[in-house]
């Protein structure tokens, strides 16, 4: 395997393979890195101890009473020149990223340049952190409110988006004043490094503290550090629906504040009219891209019963052609899952399937022999299923895709809403009343609802998120800005008296 992007990216390996960056990250043990591709180690990071903890978040706190004072556009030229170096270093950081984390190289690609995106509309953000005027019922009044930065961000990532859904939260939070420490995932740790390097590499050249962005790598043990810490008002946590519960109940008790954007079981309604070559597309890719390791992978395919045959029959011969092997050959079409343990996932959720009466429409296992070495690397599977089962009713991180046969729009929309998870949603149809009922208020219950396009993806322009045990947070665009800032509402009297509400008088 060619690694001559490690050392692109600052992270040469030593003899005892530790990666060595730029920066000093912690004294705790050393983590290692072995890529779910090839099995082999790419390096270790040093772990952030308690002591290093309270270093970085003093340094966090000093940061943050240089960084609010910066006008906001300024701070968006520093932004904008980490998209710049973005830009310079994509293919190196796209390759670590399908290296270590295990998706296709072009999705590496794709998630690079979703970094740079994120940049680009923060830029773009500096400059619009708008606030209201209103009319007061008192005369000679102003009225209006803004919006302060909040002060230590502390951002918990997964290791499906090792460097993506970190921008997403970290550029927001930088063009509004905030200042960050990431926790990034144990499985995935020289991507932060990575990351971190590269934003360095920025704040020196402008004379912007080191401490305006941070990492601390290790367990869950580390993120409880931030969780738990009264002095970070904003903790935003990406993950399962059980981390996310505890990492909310953590910072509630505390009356932090929280976005949380967990898990999801994503289904597409394919409709009488729907055109099948979307669906296929949509559903294929949904299903089957990043090895099924997206919170917003297409898990639940629910089919009209007057095509349920046909769509089933056309999946079937589609998934022979799926090449599955090295992501970073790009003519592979599926990598490896993450690790071993995330194959005895895929593999208790097989068994489940069978317990529960489900019939496979293509079989799964794991796949072995020259390539598979790591033993990560399994076969995407298709079942069909009933919607209430606890199998289906449940996220399984892994290529394993849902038939559920419905008769009537009604029925497929309370198919779609009848799980735990509302991430993202999809409809399949020709039909304008069909795809305005699953938009209303009567359709899709998710914070994502497409029409023509499949689950799996989105855009940076639009809010990401969802509800329910998805965790109702959102992040990225529209004006998600405003869960990273605190709202002040000013009044101003430029009168010579002081009218009272409610016309309360004293008399001095």
């Amino acid at each position: 395997m060619d690694t001559t992007f490690l050392k692109t990216l600052g992270l040469q390996q030593t003899n005892n393979g530790n990666s060595t960056g730029q920066e000093f990250f912690g004294n705790g043990p050393l983590i290692a890195s072995h890529s779910p591709v090839d099995g082999q180690l790419i390096g270790k990071v040093s772990t952030t101890t308690a002591e290093d903890y309270e270093r970085i978040i003093s340094q966090a706190q000093e940061a943050f009473k240089y960084w609010r004072t910066i006008p906001a556009p300024k701070r968006g030229e520093v932004i904008r020149q980490y998209g710049n170096q973005l830009r310079k270093y994509k293919d190196a950081l796209g390759r670590l990223v399908s290296y270590e984390m295990g998706k296709s190289l072009q999705e590496g690609w794709g998630e690079v340049q979703e970094m740079i995106d994120i940049c680009d509309f923060a830029v773009g953000l500096s400059r619009q952190l708008y606030g209201l005027t209103m009319h007061s019922e008192r005369p000679n009044h102003r009225m209006y409110e803004q919006w302060h930065p909040m002060g230590v961000v502390g951002i918990i990532s997964a290791f499906n988006f090792p460097v993506a859904v970190w921008s997403w939260n970290a550029m927001i939070a930088l063009a509004c004043g905030d200042v960050c420490i990431w926790k990034p995932s144990e499985k995935t740790p020289l991507c932060s490094v990575a990351c971190q390097n590269l934003l360095l590499d920025v704040l020196k050249e402008n004379n912007v503290p080191e401490g305006v962005s941070s990492i601390i790598n290790g367990d869950y043990k580390v993120g409880e550090m931030l969780t738990q810490d009264k002095r970070v008002p904003l903790i935003s946590a990406t993950g399962s629906i059980r981390m996310g519960k505890i990492v909310g109940t953590a910072v509630a008790s505390r009356l932090g504040r929280s976005i949380l954007e967990l898990g999801g079981n994503n289904a597409i309604i394919v409709t009488p009219s729907a055109d099948l070559k979307i669906v296929l597309t949509g559903a294929v890719f949904g299903a089957v891209g990043t090895a099924g390791q997206r919170c917003t992978s297409t898990r639940r395919l629910i089919i009209h019963e007057s095509i349920f045959d046909e769509v089933k029959s056309k999946l079937a011969n589609a998934y022979p052609q799926l090449r599955i092997g090295d992501p970073l050959d790009q003519n592979n079409h599926v990598g490896p899952l993450i690790d071993k343990d995330a194959v005895n996932n895929y593999l208790n959720a097989l068994e489940e399937i069978k317990k529960q009466g489900g019939s496979f429409v293509v079989e799964g296992g794991v796949l072995e022999g020259a390539g598979y070495e790591s033993g990560c690397y399994v076969k995407p599977c298709i079942a069909e299923v009933q919607n209430d089962w606890p199998i289906v009713q449940e996220e399984t991180f892994a290529p394993i895709l849902y038939l559920i046969k419905y008769s009537h729009i009604e029925e497929a929309i309370a198919y779609q809403n009848g799980v735990p998870q509302g991430l993202s949603s999809a409809i399949m149809t020709n039909d304008l009343r069909e795809s305005e009922l699953f938009l209303s208020t009567r359709g899709s219950d998710c914070g994502i609802a497409n029409v023509n396009i499949g689950t799996s993806g989105a855009e940076i322009g639009g809010a990401f998120g969802g509800e329910k045990e998805t965790g109702g947070g959102r992040e990225s665009g529209s004006d998600s800005w405003k869960a990273y800032m605190r709202r002040q509402t000013n009044t101003i009297n430029y009168s010579p008296e002081l009218p009272l509400a409610q016309g309360i008088k004293f008399d001095f």
